[in-house]
């Protein structure tokens, strides 16, 4: 196997080099490409230069490429990678190993994570929770970044996900280059462009039967349906759903500004801090009352709330009726009385769960 060393080395020798040390073909392109996006991402990210980076490497070629460039471009800045086990399929400890392997040959002081796949949402959701909690403990510092490898491709399946799901501008707008501590540098990036710079770096990457198993809905809106909307709107949709998200993302984080401002004027001449005060909530447009509603009720510990939940809260805040109350996740209802809402503890047991909401439809208290 040709390390990125004899690989350099080769490229230095077929012509003049860019400022990331490679050539100008197209496989070299790539790995400047590649290396540029991460070293305009660490320069934005504002964690101090001293702390170690983790990057996260199934083993693929989008991580790899990115652990690639990350060693390349870190200088002195220690870092660390972490490569998930989720055990799903037969020969995943050697697979594993091998990437650790590999990575350890990039100069990368590199672990093996095994995790338990369990939990509701199936098998895509289930992985993904393991793995965010794996890889959270395994940063080296309590404010190190953890490196992702999601690409612009990505983002355009994320899009296209949250369209179908009816999410919202906050679902569409996609995954964020900085998310605390979540870095992804690679959401400019094609997949393509991470192959590519495998290549040229003689650097093996392993191709998970998942992400080709049909069984999955990312699967199949990478292998279906992205590939028709490219054929009927003659190209380049990634790029405009990535585009989209961005848009979206600049518009949401406006929105959440106002209604930070405005949940704050709300709760701070509040007499009783548990509660929020309909008269001014219901002077506000929309979809700035929603984000308020969302954000008092995450301050109080209310999780997994789906639009749903968010519609019937905002029609309880708006209309009533009095004496109303909304089903909310882990055992909680929203309570309109006495000019406020308030949460109570649900009066319903864990063994019998309150019926999905409906928006604009609420249980009157007796």
């Amino acid at each position: 196997m040709r390390g990125p060393g004899s690989a350099g080395s080769t490229a230095e020798s077929r012509g003049p080099c860019d400022r990331d040390g490679v050539t100008g073909g197209p496989t070299d392109a790539a790995v400047a490409r590649v290396r540029r996006a991460v070293r305009t991402a660490l320069r934005a990210t504002p964690v101090d230069a001293g702390v170690p980076l983790l990057v996260a490497c199934s083993g693929g070629a989008d991580s790899t490429a990115l652990a690639a460039a990350v060693a390349a471009v870190a200088g002195r800045r220690p870092v660390h990678a972490a490569v998930v086990d989720h055990a799903l399929q037969d020969g995943s400890d050697a697979r594993a190993a091998e990437a650790a392997e590999r990575l350890a040959g990039l100069g990368i002081a590199t672990a093996v994570h095994r995790v338990d796949v369990v939990g509701a949402g199936g098998v895509e959701a289930a992985a993904r929770r393991a793995r965010y909690a794996a890889l959270r403990a395994a940063r080296p510092h309590p404010d190190s970044p953890v490196l992702l490898g999601h690409t612009l491709d990505d983002q355009a399946e994320t899009v296209l996900l949250g369209l179908g799901r009816g999410s919202g501008a906050r679902s569409l707008a996609g995954m964020r280059t900085w998310d605390p501590p979540w870095l992804r540098p690679l959401l400019d990036v094609r997949r393509a462009t991470t192959r590519a710079a495998c290549a040229a770096l003689g650097l093996p990457v392993w191709d998970d039967p998942h992400n080709a198993d049909p069984r999955f809905t990312r699967v199949r809106l990478r292998h279906e349906v992205l590939p028709l909307l490219e054929e009927v709107l003659s190209g380049g949709v990634a790029g405009a759903l990535a585009r989209t998200a961005e848009q979206l993302r600049e518009d949401a984080d406006a929105l959440d500004a106002v209604a930070a401002t405005a949940l704050t004027s709300l709760v701070v001449d509040t007499p009783e801090p548990d509660t929020l005060p309909l008269a001014p909530l219901g002077d506000l447009h929309p979809a700035v009352r929603r984000r308020v509603l969302r954000t008092w009720l995450a301050g109080r510990g209310v999780t997994g709330l789906t639009a749903v939940h968010l519609g019937a809260a905002d029609v309880l805040a708006g209309r009533g009726p009095d004496r109303g109350g909304v089903a909310l996740p882990g055992g909680l209802e929203l309570v309109r009385g006495r000019g406020t809402l308030s949460l109570q503890t649900a009066g319903w047991s864990a063994d019998r769960p309150p019926p999905h909401p409906r928006e604009g439809s609420h249980r009157v208290r007796r």
